[in-house]
């Protein structure tokens, strides 16, 4: 018998199983869930990578290394194809056209623009970044570009932050009992000189 003929051997379709039917079906009682414990219980679901409770293989495994992905920059990245066919000569191409037209979800992520394609428009183009190609392709276009450096975060010195609010308190109230206590000596040399 081949693969292929078994089905019409044994069927297509594979019946269903009736559990909770009563003991003469074979899944009366407690419908192949066995007895007690959570796998008998409703809701119960176990994680893909769960192993009976010993320590799971990611905890397992040794960690090496440095990864950036929380702090990497995602951006949304538009070709020139994309550009040539939705729109017309002498267009302004930002966040908000393209999201206008459908080319990207939201203006949340910065742009880059790569130069997979062929333009023959004057685009008046504002990006974040631009592949060397896609902004050699403009601009032999007749059109311009205009890149928006992305502003890297930095604290800001000037305004003082809770720590250092709390250090400065801390050393004035240290600073006080001392003056009390010179101001308290001054004024016991002068009772004895009387």
């Amino acid at each position: 018998m081949m693969i292929h003929e078994i089905t019409s051997k044994a069927g297509k379709y594979k019946g269903r199983k009736r559990v909770g039917r009563g003991p003469g079906s074979g899944y009366g009682k407690t419908s192949g869930r066995g007895h007690k414990g959570a796998g008998s219980r409703s809701g119960n679901r176990r994680r893909a990578y769960f192993e009976g409770g010993q320590m799971t293989w990611v905890r397992r495994m040794p960690k090496r290394g440095f990864t950036n992905v929380q702090f990497r920059t995602e951006y949304h990245f538009v070709n020139l194809k994309s550009l040539q066919e939705r729109f017309a000569d002498g267009d302004t191409i930002n966040l908000e056209t393209l999201k206008a037209k459908g080319l990207i979800r939201d203006t949340k992520k910065p742009l880059k623009i790569l130069g997979e394609g062929e333009l023959t428009l004057k685009l008046d183009v504002t990006a974040n970044k631009l592949s060397k190609s896609a902004e050699a392709k403009i601009m032999a276009a007749g059109g311009t570009v205009t890149v928006k450096e992305l502003k890297k975060w930095t604290r800001d010195r000037s305004v003082p932050t809770a720590a250092s609010k709390k250090k400065a308190a801390k050393s004035e109230a240290a600073a006080k009992p001392a003056e009390t206590k010179t101001a308290a000596t001054e004024a016991d040399t002068t009772e004895t000189n009387d």
